[in-house]
């Protein structure tokens, strides 16, 4: 069999999967997105041009690959469409050769973004009509993409059985990339609820977000920030609210690419690490934005919490203990040098080395890439045998 790999958010969303897809799209025939919205804003920036994607996924800059919206994603039409049109403004092919909708997907309606705007600020959610359009499909009252555009026309080129597609590419051996939109923090099962998003981020939603068996994943990636952010409501136990979650959250450009909201920031939390490795099977972690933590005299890591007297060793989804926990901090040296040029990890400054190191013991499980910028080539391979 080909390998399929999975690429899965290990924090609160906003981990550089964009980007990473991005990179690895290139040795992929195709890219398949399983959940969510466009609420997702994956970012990617080539040759100093920066494109933002929603719904399309992130292989779509690729010559010659196939972009799957899975049967697990809720699709705005006109959101779609709009995509579509920008990124052919921008010379990039979209055409029903490489672009193709399930015709299973939900479709969010008006009525969907008008509810989100009046009943979940509280949520802190993007307001993109999401929660309300998968709340109408799970109460059976919703619309397919398959019952919609037979009145609209546009997007019927699109639309395709992508169940059957993506297990005849599996068979083919064809090499597949799982996209996951958000982070495993934000799943509605296994994360902060009630502050999540309305769908499984986490690896379980691959099998039912396009239809496939849990053994055609292959890898499961997750990604996660070297250190880590959140958008809106919601605890976060290491939170920083002083002027070094300032530096980084300036030294990080930590604002939301779909919002434009400011992003929390705060120091890497190894039990939300470990957590995500253990409930999405993670195989590998890509390490991002390390590059953000140079300069600083000290780095600290998360490797507890102490709550009412008592340590937590391991990561709970218990609201209470999250808002009113103390996180117990391993602190470590940090490194001065500009890391962003490097182009091989033994040129890393050992303290940095040492840094990636931790987070690997701690979270149980290797680093296979390292991102220390923005773009394709600012990234380091440390484990080959987890990409393609």
């Amino acid at each position: 069999m080909g390998k399929n790999i999975a690429v899965i958010g290990a924090q609160f969303g906003d981990e550089g999967k964009g980007k990473i897809i991005d990179f690895l799209a290139e040795d992929a025939d195709v890219v398949a997105r399983f959940n969510g919205g466009n609420n997702a804003g994956h970012t990617i920036i080539v040759n100093d041009k920066t494109t933002i994607l929603h719904i399309i996924p992130s292989g779509i800059l690729h010559k010659g690959k196939i972009n799957i919206i899975g049967n697990g994603v809720v699709v705005d039409p006109k959101a779609l469409i709009k995509e579509i049109e920008e990124l052919r403004g921008k010379g990039v092919k979209v055409t029903p050769d490489n672009l193709i909708l399930s015709e299973n997907a939900h479709v969010i309606l008006e009525k969907h973004i008008k509810e989100d705007k009046e009943k979940n600020k509280h949520l802190g959610t993007t307001a993109r009509g999401i929660g309300p359009a998968y709340t109408d499909k799970t109460s059976r009252s919703g619309t397919r993409v398959i019952d919609y555009v037979s009145e609209d026309k546009e997007l019927k080129p699109f639309v395709k059985n992508t169940t059957l597609l993506i297990n005849n590419f599996i068979e083919k051996n064809k090499k597949v990339l799982f996209e996951g939109a958000q982070g495993s923090l934000l799943d509605i099962d296994f994360g902060t609820y009630p502050y999540v998003t309305s769908s499984n981020s986490t690896a379980g939603g691959i099998c039912t977000g396009l239809g496939i068996g849990p053994k055609q994943v292959k890898v499961a990636i997750g990604i996660a920030k070297a250190y880590i952010t959140r958008v809106g409501s919601g605890p976060m136990p290491t939170e920083l609210d002083d002027e070094i979650g300032k530096q980084i959250q300036k030294t990080g450009n930590e604002f939301g690419a779909t919002t434009g909201r400011a992003r929390r920031c705060g120091w890497f939390d190894a039990l939300i690490g470990k957590y995500a490795a253990m409930v999405n099977g993670l195989d590998t972690i890509a390490l991002t934005k390390l590059d953000v933590l140079s300069g600083l005299e000290k780095i600290k890591i998360c490797v507890g919490y102490k709550h009412k007297g008592k340590i937590i060793k391991n990561f709970t989804t218990d609201i209470d203990v999250l808002e009113n926990c103390e996180p117990i901090y391993e602190e470590l040296p940090g490194w001065k040098e500009d890391i962003s040029s490097i182009t091989k990890y033994d040129d890393l400054p050992d303290n940095a080395k040492k840094y990636i190191k931790r987070i690997e013991e701690l979270m149980g499980i290797p680093a296979c890439i390292v991102s220390i910028g923005p773009e394709r080539n600012q990234t380091l391979i440390l484990k080959k045998e987890f990409l393609f």
